[in-house]
């Protein structure tokens, strides 16, 4: 499945996109011709995060940290 970020999108397409009611299609067009056909459907819960102990995530927070100020010197 390709996944389309909207904010990587302009604001007037991301909108559009983001009314898309369930079951209404949306049609992509490129130069008269229909190029691809997107259906609208119900977003779906996020997923709930795993538990993870707080030692744990902060201990991978630090690591994240760490390594960017590595990279960045």
């Amino acid at each position: 499945m390709t996944r389309i970020d909207l904010d990587d999108l302009p604001p007037k397409v991301a909108a559009q996109l983001s009314e898309v009611a369930p079951g209404e299609e949306v049609l992509l067009v490129r130069n008269g011709a229909v190029v691809a056909r997107l259906t609208g459907v119900e977003a779906a819960a996020p997923e709930p995060e795993p538990d993870v102990a707080p030692e744990e995530r902060a201990k991978e927070i630090f690591e994240l940290f760490r390594s960017s100020v590595e990279d960045e010197f």
